[in-house]
């Protein structure tokens, strides 16, 4: 959050009119004030604007997602303890602002803030690493922890705003079909090595009102979650079961490898999840998705040892994709990343008997802490002997350049 890594502005009297900082400042008061998730917050806010054109939509995303990404930075700055009082947070946002290039309007709440010196401030700021990447002390030392050395550098690749990058539907396109199509729709993209099915949009667009998403070319995946189907070795033909399924991101790309053949049964507590991953499914031409909302135990029981392959993407801390969703490090404390873990051995333990002997239970957060991979995994083995680890793979942010994630498959072996 400075001059030099903040992308250069144009129009910028334009794009500063009170109504769309009034409208972040709303935002802000949502996310914090009421624990409302960014993305939930920004989708709405936009859905209730529907006169906004790109730029304001653009200004309203943008501005909302930095200043929750430097939210302690920016009080820092300032020299305030965080408030959601209307008068506190115009002059944050003017701080913002000015630290980002922008050349103040002569507006009453701006006042002053041109004359102070907040560029020396935010220098003195930046020598606190807690301060500087924006955390949470609690945060910074589970980090050190269990991250030793490679923490600084994983820290500060997560408060790098995250690119758009989607999954090429290969029941009905190839990979550059879909990238002349959408070129054809003025979304500009870029093939991304190692990942087969993956594009990487040059500009930063809503995509979903293009045909290519209409017609189910494509769905909005990061490269990292991409790699969890190909990691489980799925074959046409094959029992599956998608065992904390969501709204099925990944469900989908497992039912393009298999081609559409076979079974997929996608498991989860939320039924409206389950009702939105049908719709998806339905644009994707998808046929081998059985939904099952989890309404009792039963359902899991019946289900004993009849997967050729069964899928944990567990709930997590989510500390993995805070490019994304950077407003998770204000909700997490160290108390819910423990109840967190305690739920991914819980889970683990109730679902491994799916697997049938011979097949694999494979294992996914989107962390990057080993206290919810590795020592989960580990724990789960020593106390689960009919089992043995047959691979891992963790993606780290600032080697891969997309979002964290943890990946094992165990094989029952008896």
């Amino acid at each position: 959050m400075d001059k030099s890594s903040v992308e250069p502005r144009s129009e910028i009297k334009e794009r500063l009119h009170p109504n769309l900082i009034k409208a972040v400042i709303e935002a802000l008061q949502q996310i914090f004030g009421e624990s409302r998730y960014a993305d939930a917050v920004v989708r709405n806010m936009l859905k209730s604007n529907p006169k906004w054109g790109s730029k304001d939509r653009k200004f309203l995303a943008e501005t909302t997602y930095e200043t929750v990404r430097w939210w302690r930075k920016l009080w820092a700055v300032y020299g305030k303890e965080p408030t959601l009082n209307e008068k506190n947070l115009w002059r944050l946002l003017g701080i913002y602002f000015h630290l980002s290039g922008y050349d103040l309007p002569e507006w009453d709440e701006f006042e002053g803030i041109k004359e102070r010196p907040y560029e020396e401030i935010l220098k003195e700021v930046e020598d606190n690493r807690v301060l500087r990447e924006s955390i949470p002390d609690w945060l910074d030392e589970i980090g050190t922890r269990e991250l030793g050395d490679i923490w600084e550098k994983e820290l500060h690749t997560l408060n790098e705003a995250a690119p758009v990058i989607i999954r090429a539907n290969t029941l009905k396109t190839t990979i550059h079909a879909l990238q002349e199509a959408l070129k054809e729709e003025e979304v500009d993209s870029g093939l991304i090595p190692s990942h087969p099915d993956a594009l990487q949009l040059d500009v930063r667009k809503n995509i979903f009102r293009t045909q290519c998403f209409s017609n189910g070319l494509f769905e909005v995946q990061d490269a990292s979650s991409q790699e969890v189907a190909y990691f489980m070795e799925l074959k046409p033909g094959m029992r599956v079961i998608d065992a904390c399924a969501g709204a099925g991101g990944k469900t989908l790309h497992m039912a393009s490898l298999m081609q559409n053949k076979g079974k997929i049964i996608a498991l989860d507590i939320h039924e409206w999840k389950l009702k939105e991953m049908q719709k998806r499914a339905a644009r994707a031409g998808v046929s081998i998705i059985e939904p099952r909302a989890i309404t009792s135990s039963k359902i899991i029981k019946r289900m004993e040892k009849t997967a050729d392959v069964v899928l944990l993407d567990v709930p997590c801390s989510g500390l993995g994709v805070l490019r994304r969703n950077p407003d998770l490090k204000w909700k997490l404390s160290k108390e819910s990343i423990d109840r967190i873990t305690l739920e991914q051995i819980q889970i683990t333990a109730s679902y491994c008997n799916m697997v049938k002997v011979g097949g694999r239970l494979v294992y996914a957060t989107c962390s990057i802490l080993p206290s919810e991979n590795e020592k989960v995994v580990d724990e789960f083995i020593t106390s689960h002997p009919q089992y043995e680890k047959v691979s891992e793979r963790k993606v780290l942010p600032s080697i891969s350049g997309h979002d964290g994630f943890y990946m094992a498959s165990l094989k029952r072996i008896s």
